[in-house]
C-alpha cells in the first residue's frame, strides 16, 4: 500500500479525527516495538485505516491515552496502545516498505539506501511473523509475475495484489474472517493498486516501465488517457466503490464506524479525483495556451 487511503478530512468528525491521528501513531510506535526504531519512517496511512477496521471487526477495544514519542518528546499526545493487533500491523507496514524499495530498484529508480535502512526490520518482521511476511512474500511474487509478463487486462493486472489484502484480511480476523470481509480487502486492495498505476502514468511512460492502463488502451500521456477514455475509468472504480460500500454495509462493527465509513466511502472517491484531476491539469495548461 503506498498512502493513497486515507480519510476526507473536512467531512471527518473531530472525535474521529482524534481516534484517527491516535491509531496513527500507535501504529508508528508498533513498527518500534517489532521492526525497530528506523522502520518507522515507511510508516503509512493505509496502515492506520487497517487498525481502525481490524479492531472494529474484531471487536477489540483501542487504549488511548497522553504519551510522549520522538517526535512528540516534549508534549504529550493522544496515541493507541500498542497491542498484538498494532505489532502485526506495524510488521506488515515494514514489509510493504521494504518491497517497495526493491520494487523501485527494480524500475531503476533510486532506493538502494532505503532498502539498507528496512532491511533489518525486514528480517525482525519475518522472525516475529513469519505467517505473515509469507502471505506478503507470495503477493508480491505472484504480481511481479503478471507484470513481467505483460498483461495488458485491469483486472488481470491487480488480482495479485488484491488477492494479497484479500489473504492478510482472513490471517488477521481468524475465526471471524467471512466472505464480505474477503471481499471488502480485496476491492480495497485492487484500488490501490489502480490507482497507484493511474497516478503514475507519466512517470512510466518515461521510464517504459510496465502500466496497465498504458498497455490496455495505450494513451502517450495521462492527461490523454482521462481525456480519452473517462467513462471507462469513472465505470472501473465506480465499480469497486459499490461494491465496497455493499460489502462494508454487509458487516458487524463492534463500535463507531464513522470512521471507517469516511475513509472507504468519502476518502477513496476524493482520492480518485483528486487523481484524475491532477491529470487534467496539463490539458486545461494546454487549451489556454492554444487560445
Amino acid at each position: 500500500m503506498f498512502g493513497y487511503v486515507r480519510p476526507d478530512m473536512p467531512y471527518l468528525y473531530l472525535k474521529d479525527q482524534t481516534l484517527y491521528e491516535a491509531l496513527y501513531c500507535g501504529v508508528c510506535k508498533g513498527i518500534g516495538r517489532v521492526c525497530g526504531q528506523v522502520a518507522r519512517m515507511g510508516l503509512t496511512y493505509d496502515i492506520a485505516f487497517l487498525s481502525a477496521l481490524l479492531h472494529n471487526l474484531l471487536g477489540q477495544d483501542v487504549k488511548v491515552e497522553k504519551q510522549h514519542c520522538l517526535t512528540h518528546c516534549i508534549r504529550t499526545k493522544q496515541m493507541a496502545e500498542v497491542d498484538e493487533l498494532t505489532k502485526k500491523l506495524g510488521a506488515l507496514n515494514t514489509e510493504l516498505a521494504y518491497y517497495k524499495c526493491v520494487d523501485d530498484i527494480e524500475d531503476g529508480d533510486k532506493g538502494g539506501i532505503k532498502k539498507l535502512a528496512f532491511n533489518r526490520g525486514h528480517k525482525r518482521a519475518q522472525k516475529a511473523y513469519p505467517e505473515l511476511c509469507a502471505i506478503v512474500r507470495k503477493g508480491i511474487e505472484e504480481q511481479a509475475v503478471v507484470e513481467k509478463a505483460g498483461t495488458d487486462s485491469i483486472d488481470r493486472a491487480a488480482d495479485p495484489s488484491a488477492t494479497m489484502m484479500a489473504r492478510l484480511s482472513e490471517y488477521f480476523l481468524g475465526d471471524r474472517k467471512s466472505e464480505d470481509a474477503y471481499a471488502l480487502f480485496y476491492s480495497v486492495g485492487k484500488w490501490v493498486y489502480l490507482i497507484d498505476a493511474l497516478d503514475d502514468y507519466d512517470k512510466d511512460v518515461k521510464k517504459n516501465a510496465y502500466n496497465p492502463f498504458r498497455l490496455c488502451y495505450g494513451a502517450e500521456s495521462r492527461c490523454a488517457l482521462i481525456e480519452a477514455q473517462a467513462e471507462e475509468l469513472h465505470f472501473i472504480f465506480g465499480t469497486l466503490f459499490t461494491d465496497i460500500r455493499e460489502r462494508l454495509a454487509r458487516l458487524p462493527m463492534h463500535f463507531n464506524r464513522d470512521l471507517v465509513d469516511n475513509i472507504l466511502l468519502r476518502g477513496l472517491p476524493a482520492e480518485t479525483a483528486r487523481v484524475m484531476q491532477g491529470g487534467c491539469k496539463d490539458c486545461e495548461k494546454h487549451k489556454k495556451e492554444d487560445r
